[in-house]
């Protein structure tokens, strides 16, 4: 699937899609090879299985259906005036399904959000913040809504970016630490270009400045990052090299994705596009693309599988995917993004698997009320704590 179609989806599904997005996505879809590639791209990584073709009790029922999902009027007119449209309209009713609904593994029905109980909270979704560290150790807070400059950065409370290196070999080189706590998500550019996507809960320590021709390096001190780093060739061939914990990954100019938590004992690389070397005190490996390493930090040992990458990445693209996830899983992820504690009154539920997209936008009160089934006959927020029953 090309990546300009994906992110359209991907904006369906947080819904910021414009009427633009729906015209290029209705165009696509037209074609039987890419409606094939749309059906098994949303079967594959949101678990929604839906006919998709021309049965006109369908049709009618996508129109009654489209009514409720929020802010889609304007596509229910295009629906009525331009029949061209059926196909992503119905593309858009999947994907508005797939905000309101999580699947629980070998369940025949979901369960829908208005049969189950809204319990009033203060838990609010994750949101753009950071904490910049400078190199004389002053600490500034980046939110958003708010800006913040420096000599050679600036930033709008989103991201921020740092200028262009100009200088052959700077006459000091300055460190800065980059923290994004629970419940926060940053991107920053780096002086060579590199741009690169941090999840919650992770610090990153990068140069302003690198010297021109030497090894461009970055510490992903602990957390997740999705690096899109600035290709060497631009840069009088240095490469560059990514620490985290017990291993260094390598690249030339590529697109890869680390997740290397302190609460978790195992290193995750995952490579998107290009070719990366990753490499240990005793091993040294080269992943290809959908190929993601797994270093286990207690006793060193690597093992390397395809994976998809859509899932793996999804986080930095407004949404968290999960194939055959165990509930345990799937609440750590949660609490770094809504900044909670998960405790498990039922020990039992820990290896429940569940497979579905979660949107990074809703409540925590639709998520839980979601996931609400046989198998987890309760929940209970109480301050920051979420009881699973």
């Amino acid at each position: 699937m090309l990546p300009e179609i994906e992110k359209i989806i991907i904006k369906y599904l947080t819904k910021s899609a414009t009427a633009s997005d729906l015209d290029i996505l209705s165009e696509w879809i037209e074609s039987p090879e890419n409606l094939k590639i749309f059906k098994d791209f949303i079967q594959t990584h949101y678990a929604i299985h839906y006919n998709m073709g021309n049965n006109t009790d369908t049709t009618k029922t996508l129109e009654k259906l489209l009514f409720k999902i929020r802010g889609e009027r304007s596509l229910y007119y295009l629906f009525k005036t331009r029949p061209v449209y059926k196909y992503a309209i119905a593309a858009v009713f999947v994907i508005g399904l797939i905000t309101v609904s999580f699947y629980l593994k070998d369940k025949k029905t979901n369960i829908p959000i208005e049969n189950t109980p809204i319990i009033s909270n203060t838990i609010e979704a994750g949101t753009d913040k950071a904490v910049l560290t400078l190199g004389n150790g002053l600490e500034i807070g980046l939110e958003k809504g708010e800006s913040f400059k420096t000599n050679n950065a600036h930033s709008n409370g989103q991201q921020i970016v740092y200028d262009k290196n100009d200088q052959a070999n700077p006459s000091k080189i300055v460190y800065n630490y980059l923290t994004i706590p629970r419940g926060g998500q940053f991107f920053i550019k780096l002086s060579d270009g590199t741009q690169i996507w941090l999840n919650s809960e992770t610090q990153l320590k990068y140069p302003t400045t690198f010297i021109k021709g030497k090894i461009r390096e970055v510490e992903l001190v602990y957390g997740e990052a999705y690096f899109d780093v600035s290709p060497s060739s631009e840069h009088m061939g240095a490469k560059f090299k990514v620490i985290s914990n017990k291993q260094v990954v390598e690249v030339l100019g590529t697109e890869f994705n680390i997740k290397a938590y302190k609460d978790e004992s195992n290193i995750y690389t995952t490579l998107v596009e290009g070719k990366v070397e990753i490499n240990t005190s005793t091993i040294k490996r080269i992943l290809m693309p959908n190929e993601q390493s797994n270093i286990n930090t207690l006793n060193n040992n690597m093992s390397i599988t395809r994976v998809d990458v859509n899932t793996e990445i999804s986080w930095k693209n407004g949404y968290f995917s999960f194939k055959r996830k165990s509930l345990k899983e799937i609440m750590k992820v949660i609490s770094r993004w809504y900044n909670v504690d998960v405790e498990f009154e039922n020990k039992e539920l820990e290896l429940v698997k569940f497979k579905g997209t979660i949107n990074k936008d809703q409540s925590i009160e639709e998520i839980l009320s979601i996931m609400k089934s046989n198998t987890i006959n309760s929940y209970q927020i109480k301050d920051k704590t979420i009881i699973l029953k």
